[in-house]
């Protein structure tokens, strides 16, 4: 009876000229057992169109910079991203690590199959210090999903999700002055106020679309987390082309946001991006004004 359901939707899709690639995408997406990859990583995703996005936020850490506590969701959240590929999925994602967890943490994953494409900093004077390991791998989702979590094992990454005893604290920022400024709506997250810019041009990794860019890690994002004042921290990743990195580095240093890494999340992306990291903590409006005139700079979509 399925095979059934699939061909009729096939035939619909071609007498109505939709991309095959959709079709595929869905069937595959369709064929994925997703409660047991949830019940392994021990969590629900967050779905967009056929990813599933699991976040992996260092709670157990207090990080300070600049003398401000660092939310998870301003640059703790780590997270793996699964999309249905060639009958099974590949998963992208981002880890967050003490110095000391890197290399247990690495150990099993190469011993799991799994690619490391990065391991860097984001941010710069934190203590303790963060790091960030960049993987990726494609196969069976349940393997994939149950070399993830034994990876984590190896570190102190929360693997159980604790029920919230308040509700997030609200953002107290002007986030409608915020938006204009951006050119895109902002979401509250935990406290901190997140935007997602993605670029206009199609971005892919091993020749399989990198859609939709945000829940795959390759839009720019954005994060503001209140200090008081009409203040905030800010701090994210531009994703850009060659092109554009020299002139987004003089436009955020211009407006007083310093710029903390630059290097690359992937290893055979179309077409090649680096990664830009920035931090500041100051007047929020002028903060987003800055950040505004550096995606100026940029091939990213505004509206």
């Amino acid at each position: 009876m399925r095979r059934t359901i699939w061909t009729w939707i096939g035939i619909a899709v071609c007498l109505l000229g939709l991309p095959s690639e959709a079709f595929v995408s869905t069937a595959r997406a369709q064929d994925v057992d997703w409660q047991k990859v949830d019940e392994t990583l021990g969590r629900k995703p967050a779905v967009s169109g056929d990813v599933h996005r699991y976040g992996f936020p260092r709670t157990d850490l207090s990080v300070t910079l600049d003398g401000v506590t660092i939310k998870p969701a301003l640059a703790l959240g780590g997270w793996v991203a699964f999309k249905p590929a060639h009958g099974g999925a590949m998963i992208m994602g981002d880890l967050v690590l003490l110095e000391t967890e890197i290399n247990p943490v690495m150990a099993k994953m190469i011993a799991s199959g799994l690619q490391i494409t990065a391991v860097h900093n984001h941010l710069l004077r934190a203590t303790p210090a963060t790091f960030y390991m960049h993987v990726a791998g494609r196969g069976d989702p349940a393997k994939l999903a149950s070399a993830i979590h034994s990876s984590l094992a190896e570190s102190k990454t929360p693997l159980t999700v604790a029920a919230p005893s308040s509700p997030p604290p609200a953002v107290d920022l002007d986030t409608a002055q915020l938006d204009q400024i951006m050119g895109v709506k902002g979401q509250a997250n935990s406290g901190v106020y997140a935007f997602t810019v993605p670029r206009r041009d199609p971005i892919s990794e091993g020749g399989m679309p990198l859609s939709p860019a945000g829940p795959m890690g390759v839009a720019t994002g954005i994060n503001f987390q209140p200090t008081g004042g009409g203040k905030a921290a800010i701090t994210g990743d531009f994703v850009l082309s060659g092109e554009e990195v020299n002139p987004v580095i003089a436009a955020l240093r211009a407006n007083g946001i310093e710029v903390t890494a630059l290097h690359s999340h992937m290893l055979d992306e179309q077409p090649r991006l680096f990664f830009m990291h920035f931090w500041a903590d100051d007047d929020a409006i002028k903060l987003a004004k800055g950040l505004r005139a550096a995606l100026d700079k940029t091939a990213s979509t505004k509206g």
